[in-house]
């Protein structure tokens, strides 16, 4: 198999309500290029939330009792504790500076995906807006998908990514927040080895691999490069509904070791 990621260019600052194929075609266009049958699009998670209007302003966030007690034990406002706890299923851990929970998504992650980071802030209201994570990035990549479809007539894959920590690793990595049109986890067990030997375990987050791989390509800071397309990988649809979607690569709760 051979695999290229690049990044597409020229991608202007997206505002809520724009519409991110035609950005996506009109920049693919500014390089010569388009979409082909069986890419795999991967696009930052920032931009499909500001696309989607998921701003939230700080200013209209009152705190309750139990934001107030756990923002002084973490050291943040109490406002963005509240905004936290609102997406999120439950705290996880919880340190000064730190705030790991599960957000709604079934992610486990530093403060339910809320960011600050690359947000153009309001004049006279310095750090007050933030960027919650898509209400459904599942629903969010199939749609983009299926406008691909009806505007170009190619099948192809889409990642939503967002840069997320891990248990035993330092430093962030891009992992898949939702995915459309193929296989995020690839299961190889009952398979066998090349001595014959039969697999037990092996499980391959695909989409994961392809999201951390598109990520250095995005960068992290100043790069201006929120849509990485992957060719070469030909993403297949599973027929089984379970299988579809972010889903099969969040571990089950009774297998967290670490809960």
């Amino acid at each position: 198999m051979k695999l290229t990621y690049f990044g597409v260019e020229n991608i202007p600052m997206v505002e809520p309500g724009d519409d991110l194929v035609e950005l996506i075609d009109t920049a693919l266009a500014s390089m010569g290029e388009s979409l082909q049958e069986n890419d795999v699009v991967v696009i930052a998670q920032k931009i499909i939330s500001k696309a989607e209007n998921r701003y939230l302003d700080l200013r209209t966030v009152e705190p309750g009792e139990d934001a107030i007690r756990l923002a002084e034990e973490v050291d943040k406002d109490p406002r963005k504790v509240q905004a936290i706890l609102d997406e999120s299923n439950e705290v996880v851990r919880a340190r000064p500076g730190v705030l790991i929970v599960e957000q709604k998504g079934g992610f486990v992650q530093a403060n339910a995906g809320i960011d600050q980071s690359n947000i153009k802030q309001g004049d006279g209201a310095p750090d007050e807006l933030c960027l919650l994570l898509p209400v459904d990035s599942d629903a969010s990549a199939q749609r983009l998908r299926e406008v691909i479809k009806e505007r170009h007539d190619v099948n192809v894959g889409v990642i939503i990514n967002d840069s997320l920590g891990r248990a035993w690793r330092m430093g962030t990595l891009g992992l898949a927040i939702g995915v459309a049109g193929f296989t995020a986890l690839e299961d190889y067990i009952g398979g066998h080895d090349i001595y014959g030997r039969e697999l037990q375990v092996t499980q391959v987050g695909a989409a994961d691999e392809m999201a951390a791989g598109a990520s250095l390509v995005m960068g992290q800071t100043t790069e201006k490069t929120p849509v990485v397309i992957v060719r070469g990988y030909v993403p297949v649809e599973p027929e089984d509904e379970s299988r579809r979607g972010v889903k099969p690569l969040i571990r089950p709760r009774e297998l967290d070791m670490f809960r």
